[in-house]
């Protein structure tokens, strides 16, 4: 029996010894035994670390790396973080143009070699990435999480991660609103008015043309126009000028895609109109995926621009620890509600749209992740990543809070959430915003309204099926 008892126990060993893994912690056979191998019976001079779970992140990487406002906010997250002991922080963004990043997410979120365990979503891809089976649900996580359910949330952006199953994917971490930036200096000079609003798209051509004639060495304006700009290209410039229209994607009634329509055409011309009246930049700066950047963190604070149509975050690249300082940001710039086509009904327009941390299905930790999540959205920590990211939150909490208050331009962007319009929640919309980049960058590179508009619904057409389309 004792003879039976010693080979069971030196199999065991061997087995353990084979594995280099106990219950969670790691043999280093390299280092001296400590108390943890004691404990575990092991005299054979090997030490037993824990295994920690790593946490991999992903998100987009504009060109800033560690200096840029995400990565220093999972940093100053994880410094803080009350399990970091037990794991340890990979930070693994993905530097491409905003156009490329959602399908190189894509990819990575469908291997388990690949995946990340934590992903920054565009709120507008999250149905996508869902239908396809990327993103776990965080019901079961959420039971637990007091914050979710007790009013620290908007319950309107919630609406942005719920899945068709009317599941949650997501914990929204930043909205916002568009408008037109201008600088009002160049209004000076110009002879504008230094409170600019314009009322009519009119409006802004007219301004355009006097700033072009009175001060002609900046740009009179600037919008995204390319497929190297993405999402960008769909949101903040095609679709703020056909909801201005009063037309959206898809027809009210019936869910169909609009493929052909006065206000498509409309919107187009009023970009055609920009570049054949030589309003806006070279084709050489629009078509180029660092777009976004160039007019925002360039031409703008060097007084080369004089308007932009453009998102209530640029300001976070003026603050000290930005991509481009600019002290006097706040006085210089002014920040116009973008009209509607005629100024009638509502008058105004923009429309809101925001980012998540999800965690991908294909994740190994779960778990830890979601705790991660949570401590990255307290008050104390998440207000610091607000700011320097120019972002307005998701949490109800923070409204009084001194340094969230204090930034230029926040009640402004925030007050036009109030008739704020969203893209479609259909799984259909990223493909079909990959074509509204095309038929963009079309008129702007010189083809004719119409022509593109007739592109863009042979294209749509293909995509979703013609019993899902429609014309106007």
């Amino acid at each position: 029996m004792k003879k039976l008892l010693s080979l069971l126990m030196a199999v065991i060993l061997i087995s353990l010894s084979a594995a280099c893994v106990i219950s969670g912690y790691k043999v280093d056979t390299d280092q001296e035994a400590n108390d943890t191998a004691a404990e575990f019976g092991e005299k054979d001079g090997s030490k037993v670390t824990p295994v920690k779970s790593v946490i991999t992140v992903t998100f987009r990487d504009d060109g800033r790396g560690e200096n840029g406002s995400l990565w220093k906010w999972l940093q100053a997250g994880y410094e803080s973080f009350d399990k970091k002991d037990s794991c340890e922080l990979n930070i693994a963004p993905i530097t491409t143009s905003e156009g490329d990043y959602f399908a190189k997410i894509a990819l990575s979120l469908q291997s388990e070699e690949t995946a990340p365990d934590l992903v920054a979503e565009d709120t507008f891809q999250l149905s996508t990435d869902v239908e396809a089976g990327y993103l776990t649900a965080l019901d079961n996580y959420l039971t637990d999480y007091p914050e979710w359910n007790d009013g620290s949330y908007y319950e309107s952006l919630k609406e942005g991660v719920i899945a068709d199953d009317k599941k949650v994917y997501g914990i929204p971490y930043n909205t916002d609103t568009r408008g037109l930036w201008y600088n009002k200096e160049i209004f000076k000079q110009a002879g504008l008015s230094e409170n600019w609003e314009p009322k009519t798209w009119e409006d802004i051509l007219s301004a355009c043309q006097t700033i072009k004639e009175k001060v002609p060495d900046v740009i009179p304006f600037w919008c995204n126009s390319a497929v190297a700009t993405g999402e960008a290209t769909s949101m903040q410039t095609y679709e703020m000028l056909l909801y201005g229209t009063g037309e959206r994607l898809q027809d009210k009634t019936t869910g169909k895609w609009i493929i052909s329509s006065q206000g498509i055409l409309d919107s187009l011309t009023f970009l055609e109109n920009i570049y054949q009246n030589n309003f806006g930049p070279p084709l050489s700066k629009v078509l180029n995926g660092q777009a976004s950047n160039t007019s925002a963190r360039e031409y703008l604070p060097q007084g080369k621009l004089a308007i932009s149509l453009d998102g209530n975050w640029i300001t976070g690249n003026y603050i000290d620890i930005g991509a481009s300082p600019w002290p006097d940001y706040g006085k210089v710039l002014g920040f116009a509600p973008m009209p509607t086509e005629k100024g009638d009904g509502k008058g105004t327009i923009t429309l809101a749209g925001g980012w998540a941390w999800s965690i991908p299905y294909k994740s190994r930790n779960k778990a830890i992740t979601m705790e991660f999540i949570k401590h990255l959205m307290e008050p104390e920590i998440y207000v610091d990543a607000l700011v320097s990211m120019g972002s307005i939150g998701t949490r109800t909490d923070i409204v009084d809070n001194e340094k969230y208050a204090s930034m230029p331009f926040i009640n402004t962007a925030t007050e036009f959430l109030k008739g704020a319009a969203f893209r479609p929640r259909d799984s259909k919309y990223s493909a079909v915003s990959t074509h509204i980049q095309t038929m963009v960058e079309s008129v702007v590179s010189g083809s004719s309204p119409a022509d593109a508009m007739a592109t863009y619904g042979v294209d749509v057409t293909r995509t979703v099926g013609e019993d899902n389309v429609i014309s106007k």
